[in-house]
């Protein structure tokens, strides 16, 4: 039975990997849609650095915003179905100077524009209010001497508050009962309907403008174009309280509807902008990845020579246990699913050590007995026993090692931890209870000189 659910095991990993399965386009979707998951440095992808400016945000939330920032961020490159991006923050300090940063990694992404076209869609969210009589304007010159128009402000100047999309917890689309035209609704969160709440408590009849990416997204001109020109804002009748806002304006369903998507992939909390770009190719993937199965495959090759030469008959049973052991790795990194990098790979390679670690006490308490008189059926029960406790002890310091290193560690060291924790549980299933299952049914083999020598070990005959 474990021969059979062993292979099936095998037999999934091997039709659901198009490297391996010359028909793969042929097969259902359940295989289809699980294939090994590479990291950004086996696949390839996309490696962008953005400085966060934070001037706006008072010194005790920075911290705050950039996790908030983070966590949007992440949000908004899955709704694309990256594979695991690695969104980072790097706070200023020695390495980074005084500028906050944020680290994207996108792992499958090589077209550099498109993942910074992923990152630039993310709406930043702000309510403003109009500016104090005598707040200087500011106009930007080009290189050429010339004024920029697009920064001439041509009506009346708002201020930033501190209602930002930080604090937005949903937005949904809704349509005018009387002339069917699209309204977006806002839902702030507990501190953010504060926040509305004290602003427009404290703006009556005072205009409160909401701006997208610093544009206002009300157009009032109906030009089809929302720009400086549009600078009307809706008057503050009264403190609002609650949390909901509304955004009216003469964008087409779709349009709507694709802003309400943007909102709810999250707004930015502060601005970014990009610093630098690179791009890992795919052929450096593919050689860590050739190098990695490499290692792997003659590794485990070198492993079973000397357990099968050494152990003999015990020896054979282990390598059979640890095919099935790393079939059942290879199974769970596709379902649940894990992203491998060569740190990951690195971690598989180690777990398979310590498989053999576990077999290797096993054999030589196993061994012992047989040499105080014991019969193979009892050695074998008894040398289990006493194994158990060295490869319990052996497997929990393992694994305590790589929960802190999950914990602690960068995204980098968390992937050789994942893996290497996953195999240590899953060695000591395939050395307890495969291995024993196995050794358990060759007791037919009975007590004489031959079979002895199965179950001797070394070169001794």
């Amino acid at each position: 039975m474990i021969l059979i659910l062993g292979s099936g095991v095998g037999l999934f990993v091997f039709k659901s990997e198009a490297r391996l399965n010359k028909n793969f386009e042929n097969q259902g979707a359940f295989l289809k849609e699980h294939p090994f998951r590479l990291g950004l440095d086996l696949s390839g992808g996309s490696h962008l650095v953005y400085e966060a400016d934070v001037s706006g945000v008072p010194e005790g939330e920075v911290a705050d915003s950039m996790d908030a920032l983070r966590d949007v961020i992440e949000r908004r490159v899955n709704l694309f179905g990256v594979s695991e991006p690695v969104v980072q923050i790097q706070g200023g300090g020695f390495i980074s100077g005084s500028v906050n940063q944020l680290i994207v990694d996108l792992p499958g992404v090589t077209d550099v524009e498109k993942a910074i076209a992923m990152i630039g869609q993310t709406p930043l969210l702000e309510f403003k209010i109009q500016a104090p009589e005598g707040t200087p304007r500011e106009v930007k010159v080009g290189a050429d001497g010339k004024i920029d128009l697009g920064t001439v402000d041509l009506g009346p100047q708002f201020v930033s508050t501190e209602l930002t999309g930080r604090y937005l917890e949903k937005a949904t689309l809704d349509f005018d009962v009387n002339t069917r035209a699209p309204i977006i609704n806002l839902q702030f969160d507990e501190e953010g309907a504060k926040l509305f709440e004290k602003i427009t408590g404290e703006n009556i009849l005072k205009p409160l403008a909401i701006f997208l990416d610093g544009q206002s997204i009300i157009d009032t001109t109906g030009d089809g174009i929302i720009d400086n020109r549009d600078f009307y804002a809706p008057t503050v009748q009264g403190k609002i309280s609650g949390g909901q806002a509304v955004i009216t304006g003469n964008s087409t369903p779709a349009e709507a509807k694709q802003l309400v998507g943007r909102l709810n992939s999250g707004a930015l909390p502060v601005p970014i902008s990009l610093l630098s770009k690179q791009t890992i190719g795919a052929t450096l993937g593919d050689n860590a990845v050739a190098a990695g199965v490499k290692a792997t495959i003659v590794g485990f090759l070198l492993v079973a020579l000397f357990l099968i030469l050494w152990y003999r008959l015990p020896g054979l049973i282990a390598v059979v246990s640890l095919c099935i052991f790393i079939v059942i790795m290879l199974a769970l990194f596709k379902l649940i699913p894990v992203t491998l990098t060569a740190a990951g790979i690195a971690g598989f390679i180690i777990s398979i050590g310590i498989a053999v670690d576990a077999n290797v006490l096993i054999f030589e308490r196993v061994k012992e007995e047989l040499r105080l008189g014991r019969t193979i059926v009892e050695a074998v029960n008894v040398g289990f026993s006493r194994a158990w406790l060295a490869i319990r002890d052996s497997n929990i310091s393992n694994i305590l090692t790589a929960v802190i290193l999950f914990w602690f560690g960068t995204s980098l060291i968390k992937g050789f931890a994942l893996t290497l924790g996953m195999g240590v549980l899953v060695s000591m299933f395939s050395a307890i209870v495969i291995t024993r299952i196995f050794l358990s049914t060759i007791n037919f083999i009975g007590e004489g000189r031959v079979a002895r020598f199965l179950f001797s070990s070394g070169l001794s005959k």
